[in-house]
């Protein structure tokens, strides 16, 4: 039986941070009509509570593009949730994704607060979310770095106060695939009310294991990928959405019936507007989408191709 993994695209909120790629309205939403294209499931189209022409950008998307469900990012806070909520009301499809750390390093050291605090935080946040809108997701930033017990409690009060879907983030792109799919596996077997919820990987690529740590999520069971297009993102990037998505889809041997609905032929595409909108230009050996992905200098390599392009090309 086939087995969906849900494809959620931030390449404009999490992919906008980078430094100088700030987009117009006008960009923001031909992106997200190009994302549409793709058939992702999920566009994160910005950070409403972050600025009012923000704001104005996630509405516009919300209100013009069809097909995905559209969302962006709010603080646990009820001003940033209820900002969202405005942002993205009118969209046919419309999620509130909110978000508090619940490693000790944020809990000490950002929130100067305890476990217990920040639990109830988290319940009365997803609470108040899900009072307003059905499809809620939460984020346990951190949770890479978070003590696993806690981990596992935290993620079933959040289920049980109403979470659609939980995200199981790599924030700082500290874990190793070994690792995340140990977490993601035990904390399915751990917390039973998983069974009424997603689970989503978000990994970054500080140590280059952002795609790597995502799939071994997936196949520990996670069905929900968050990626950006070219794999751009805050320091280093995040998981790169050609590269989850050709994974799963060249590998079957390896991830057997799942599968995403993105359309490939639109990838490319997709790839050269955002490096062009964003001003990022794509390194020319980025797997999937840089020049040098389908090009063959070696002698050897090029006889090869000449003969059957499957002797060096898999895709």
């Amino acid at each position: 039986m086939a087995d969906k993994v849900f494809i959620f695209d931030t390449t404009l909120r999490d992919g906008e941070q980078v430094p100088g790629a700030k987009l117009a309205k006008e960009q923001k939403v031909e992106i997200a009509r190009q994302l549409a294209t793709l058939k992702v499931d999920i566009i994160e189209a910005g950070f409403p509570a972050s600025s009012p022409g923000d704001f104005e950008a996630v509405r516009e998307v919300a209100r013009v593009v069809r097909g995905p469900v559209i969302t962006g990012l709010a603080r646990a806070v009820r001003k940033d949730i209820d900002t969202l909520w405005e942002a993205v009301k009118g969209a046919k499809r419309p999620r509130i994704h909110t978000f508090l750390g619940t490693s000790d390093i944020h809990i000490q050291k950002k929130f100067r607060s305890d476990r217990e605090k920040i639990l109830q935080w988290c319940v009365d946040t997803v609470k108040y979310a899900r009072s307003l809108c059905p499809d809620v997701e939460f984020s346990t930033e951190d949770a890479a770095r978070t003590e696993f017990e806690f981990l596992c409690r935290s993620v079933e009060a959040i289920v049980k106060a109403g979470a659609t879907t939980i995200n199981v983030p790599d924030t700082v792109g500290y874990a190793t695939p070994m690792e995340m799919a140990d977490r993601i596996r035990r904390l399915k077997e751990k917390v039973p009310a998983l069974d009424k919820a997603v689970i989503s990987m978000h990994c970054h690529n500080d140590l280059g294991m952002a795609t790597a740590n995502t799939l071994a999520g997936i196949l520990a069971g996670a069905r929900q990928a968050e990626v950006t297009v070219n794999g751009i993102g805050e320091r280093a990037g995040n998981a790169a959405l050609e590269e989850v998505v050709m994974a799963i889809r060249t590998r079957k041997e390896i991830f057997g019936n799942l599968y995403t609905d993105v359309n490939t032929k639109e990838i490319a595409k997709t790839s050269k507007m955002v490096s062009a909108l964003m001003g990022l230009p794509v390194q020319r050996n980025k797997a999937i989408v840089g020049t040098n992905a389908f090009a063959h200098s070696s002698g050897i390599h090029q006889d090869g191709i000449l003969k059957d392009r499957s002797t060096y090309e898999i895709i």
